[in-house]
């Protein structure tokens, strides 16, 4: 698992750094502390790629509207169908819908 491959102490304080937030204001206020646009800017267009082959959209139809290559696409295609679920936890979590499609 790729999981072991970054586990530890600076990891584990991120992520508990990460759980403390309290609302998204206070989440623009660390992460633009912590990150760069452009580091900012490819995580979000990585989560709005995975939603949308959750939702069974095109390559080019997702490169169209993100502007992500379709390298980036292919990554996280591959993380959506074999990774260790972390897309789908958030993404259901914030689209229940996409859990249960109608």
């Amino acid at each position: 698992m790729h999981i072991d491959k970054i586990r530890g102490h600076q990891m584990d304080q991120l992520f508990k750094a990460m759980l403390e937030l309290k609302d998204i204001e206070e989440c623009y206020l660390f992460f633009d502390d912590l990150c760069t646009i452009s580091e900012l800017q490819s995580l979000a267009q990585r989560l709005e790629v995975a939603q949308m082959l959750k939702l069974k959209k095109t390559y080019d139809t997702i490169q169209h509207e993100t502007g992500a290559s379709t390298a980036t696409i292919s990554r996280i295609r591959r993380c959506v169908d074999y990774g260790s679920g972390g897309y789908d936890i958030v993404l259901n979590r914030l689209y229940p819908e996409l859990d249960n499609p109608k």
